[in-house]
C-alpha cells in the first residue's frame, strides 16, 4: 500500500502530540505508545495498492503547488468502521480541491480505499487507532482542548510493505517529539 500524506507545520504537529500525550496519561488508547519513526501527525489524501508510473512526480509537483494549506481543526470524534479517535480538520475549497487532485493523478491505481476517495473521504488527524469500546465521552474531553490551527507545509507517501516514507515535497520539515 502507497499513501498520500500532508504533514503538519510545527505548532499543529505539536497540539496533536500534546493531544496523543494527554490520552496516554489518561490510560486510553494513543498513537503516542506507536514509537515507529515514520509515526507523526499527518492527513491522509489517498491510499491506493501502488502508484501508476509517473504519479510520484505529478504528485509531488501538485503538493509544491498546493502547500502550505492553512488549516484549523474541529471537533474530536470517532469515526465508523475500526472506530480510530480523529480529530476532525475543516476542509477548505483549497484541501478539496488538492484531494480531488491528488485523485486524478492517481486514477489508473489498483486498490484504492474507498474511505478516502472522493464522496467518503473525511479530512481528520488521528488520535488513536481502533478506540472501539473505550470511553469516548472521557477521550474527547482529554484529547479536544481548543481548535488549533496551522497549516499543511509538507507531504510524504508511506509504503506500507516497507514501512518507510519518501518525500514529495522539496522541505518536508520533521520536528521533535
Amino acid at each position: 500500500m502507497r499513501t498520500v500524506e500532508l504533514l503538519c507545520s510545527p505548532e499543529l504537529e505539536a497540539a496533536v502530540r500534546a493531544a496523543w500525550d494527554r490520552l496516554a496519561a489518561a490510560g486510553l488508547p494513543s498513537l503516542a505508545r506507536n514509537t515507529h519513526p515514520t509515526n507523526r501527525p499527518h492527513l491522509t489524501l489517498a491510499s491506493v495498492e501502488e502508484f501508476p508510473p509517473g504519479a510520484e512526480q505529478r504528485l509531488a509537483d501538485l503538493c509544491d503547488a498546493a502547500l502550505p494549506l492553512p488549516v484549523r481543526l474541529d471537533r474530536v470524534a470517532v469515526l465508523d468502521g475500526t472506530a480510530p479517535l480523529v480529530w476532525l480538520v475543516r476542509p477548505t475549497p483549497q484541501l478539496v480541491a488538492l484531494h480531488g487532485a491528488v485523485w486524478d493523478v492517481l486514477a489508473e491505481a489498483s486498490g484504492g480505499h474507498s474511505w478516502h476517495q472522493p464522496g467518503r473521504w473525511v479530512p481528520h488527524l488521528s488520535l488513536a487507532l481502533r478506540f472501539g469500546a473505550a470511553d469516548r465521552r472521557r477521550a474527547r474531553a482529554v484529547a479536544g482542548a481548543g481548535r488549533p490551527a496551522g497549516a499543511f507545509v509538507a507531504a510524504r507517501s508511506y509504503d506500507a510493505d516497507t514501512r518507510t516514507v519518501s518525500e514529495l515535497t522539496a522541505a518536508c520539515p520533521r520536528s521533535g517529539g
